[in-house]
């Protein structure tokens, strides 16, 4: 005798919403716990692949810089949602939040991000590239950072005009006057 699961498709995707590009942010906030991490593009949901260990390890050291070393006015966090319209959202490898921030939610509006960081991987890298970009610039976002890997090297970039400008680009020291001063050394991020 076997044991049988009791629900065995705890979560999908309603295939006649996703087809009609009618997902909306409403619809991910009812997304069940066991859920994976999504995105919703135009109205479609795209799953998001779980990031190497690698990977996770320079968003996470990213982080911690982060938390050691940005004003109290900052909230960083990793691995949360950005609701970037009513039909479109992300989920950066890093964000710098605005205060006061609601640590219980996992999306957040753009109008709260500082700095959204994208971890460059071989699954996300025409997106994190040339896709998220122009989104992030036309949700109002004024600083994108790309990190690429192998080896690790930063691109900041700054809104001006409603586009990214690059700012600065480092792989030993990255200084920046704006959003605050920041010197950090690559290392500091490098598993």
């Amino acid at each position: 005798m076997t044991a049988q699961p009791t629900d065995p498709v705890a979560w999908s995707i309603d295939l006649t919403k996703q087809r009609n590009a009618g997902y909306t942010l409403e619809d991910l906030f009812k997304l069940p716990d066991d859920a994976p991490r999504v995105e919703l593009i135009d109205g479609v949901i795209l799953v998001v692949p779980s990031p190497t260990g690698k990977h996770q390890n320079i968003a996470n050291l990213l982080w911690l810089w982060f938390r050691r070393r940005a004003s109290l006015d900052f909230e960083p966090l990793t691995a949360v949602g950005v609701a970037v319209t009513h039909r479109n959202t992300f989920e950066p490898d890093v964000v710098l939040l605005r205060r006061p921030v609601d640590t219980e939610s996992h999306y957040y509006s753009a109008e709260q991000v500082l700095i959204a960081v994208e971890v460059v991987s071989s699954s996300t890298r025409r997106r994190d590239r040339f896709e998220k970009p122009g989104d992030y610039a036309a949700a109002g976002i004024p600083h994108y950072w790309r990190i690429e890997q192998d080896p690790i090297h930063i691109f900041a970039y700054e809104l001006r005009d409603g586009r990214y400008e690059l700012a600065a680009d480092s792989d030993e020291l990255l200084t920046l006057t704006k959003p605050f001063e920041i010197e950090l050394a690559i290392r500091d991020i490098t598993p």
